[in-house]
């Protein structure tokens, strides 16, 4: 019973291990308990008869040899009805120490694979201390199964991204002179735009109120320190490239290509502005009329959620809102740009209640 319940035992371990949500100990508790009190049944026999031939120790013997043999059943009967899964997790935790041995295995190859040239790469050195730090887990929990093999499955990932970053390292040099090249011309590109910012700022000015452009007056100054901060990663980047450390190289373009993304923002700002401007000056109540039909939406989607009593004030609101805002085309030089403002914003609160009303019901 003892041999029996000893495998069985250890099945039910692994199971649970492997499988934390499984309900086979739950299972195998009952059972457990039984050869449990067998034992103690034939303990408390030994104990008390042994050597002693009466009717009392016989009883006491073929009560626990009754017991035993039911015990012995049970488990038998356990380990038939859950053995595929017993067996498998047995199996896999008798696995385990060659499944921690290959993987470490496979950490040591990958580290072979680096070439000294290559070795100063941040990929490279990033990739290897991540090895390293999975490899020292692995190290410290391997007489426990379950993490064990996790973090074998760990060790052996960071092996393959070490030797995917010794693979991509002899492109690199190719990369980062591609890189080089392309921020140069985009640079050469982003400045030939933002010559055009001082007389679109000047367009605003003399076409349009002066508060149409105030959030804008520095975009000039600070689109050309982005383009100079632009210039100065790159000549860093040659630099880096040319001290064999073309990953260095690739990181400063990837840093002067926000800069020149920031100063395009600030280019088109201003340029954006003018046309935007515009185009409500040639027509300003062309948006005015789209907000007003979004409301009217929103109006009839009320009426027909039977939603009036709740939103009908509230979308009346805003129609006073619309009238408001126009009240800003005043003047010689109106303030379109308050005006669209104002407008978005209602239009937005619109949207809200349109959203909510949809999901009322």
């Amino acid at each position: 019973m003892d041999k029996r319940q000893s495998i069985a035992s250890a099945g039910v371990e692994a199971a649970t291990a492997l499988r934390p949500g499984d309900r086979l100990a739950a299972l195998w508790a009952d059972t457990e308990k039984q050869c449990f009190d067998a034992g103690a049944a034939y303990l408390a026999a030994v104990d008390q008869f042994d050597g002693i031939a009466t009717a009392a120790a016989r009883s006491a013997f073929d009560r626990a040899t009754g017991l035993l043999h039911d015990a012995s059943a049970a488990v038998d009967r356990f380990y038939g009805a859950h053995r595929d899964t017993l067996e498998q997790a047995s199996a896999q935790f008798a696995a385990t120490p060659r499944l921690v041995q290959d993987a470490l295995t496979e950490a040591d190859t990958a580290r072979s694979t680096v070439d000294e040239q290559y070795a100063a790469y941040p990929s490279l050195r990033e990739a290897w201390h991540e090895l390293d730090v999975a490899t020292t887990q692995l190290q410290s929990d391997q007489r426990d199964p379950v993490r064990a093999r996790q973090h074998a499955a760990t060790v052996r990932e960071r092996a393959a991204a070490l030797r995917a970053a010794v693979e991509s390292a002899p492109g690199r040099q190719h990369e980062a002179r591609t890189a080089l090249s392309s921020v140069r011309t985009r640079i050469e590109a982003v400045r030939t735009r933002s010559e055009g910012i001082a007389p679109a700022f000047s367009s605003l000015l003399r076409e349009f109120n002066a508060k149409s452009s105030a959030d804008l007056s520095h975009n000039e100054r600070s689109s050309a320190r982005h383009i100079e901060q632009a210039d100065e990663d790159l000549r860093a980047a040659r630099s880096a490239l040319d001290a064999g450390n073309p990953e260095h190289s690739l990181e400063l373009a990837t840093q002067a290509r926000r800069h020149l993304a920031d100063a395009e923002q600030l280019v088109d700002a201003v340029t954006d502005r003018v046309r935007l401007l515009r185009a409500v000056k040639a027509d300003p109540k062309e948006t005015e009329d789209k907000i007003r039909f979004k409301l009217r939406d929103a109006q009839q989607l009320a009426l027909n959620r039977g939603l009036v009593a709740e939103w009908g004030s509230v979308l009346d609101a805003q129609l006073a809102r619309i009238d408001r805002a126009s009240t800003a085309l005043t003047g010689t030089h109106p303030d379109y740009w308050s005006y669209l403002q104002d407008l978005d914003t209602i239009s937005d609160f619109i949207a809200g209640v349109i959203e909510r009303l949809r999901s009322s019901h």
